[in-house]
């Protein structure tokens, strides 16, 4: 969806240094994309991300199967977190 304007819209990530982000470091070999891994236990590293998880938690509280929302649903989350001024 974003291949052609991938560089525009993605200057950095800011993840946590968990398994699941390992290859997202290859990101930066083929894009113009930065990736930084925050510290272990620092959530202020990474503040947008952790206010994002907050908003989304308002809708699916910590624990819950993401699978039990429809993609509409999640879309709708989405909208209304990127929307906020």
């Amino acid at each position: 969806q974003y291949r052609e304007h991938w560089n525009d819209i993605f200057k950095t990530i800011t993840t946590d240094n968990g398994s699941e982000f390992a290859n997202l470091a290859n990101l930066e070999q083929v894009s113009k994309t930065l990736v930084y891994y925050a510290h272990p236990y620092t959530s202020c590293d990474k503040g947008t991300v952790e206010r994002h998880n907050g908003l989304i938690r308002r809708f699916i509280p910590k624990g819950d199967y993401i699978n039990n929302y429809s993609f509409q649903d999640i879309i709708n989350i989405e909208t209304w977190c990127n929307s906020l001024p």
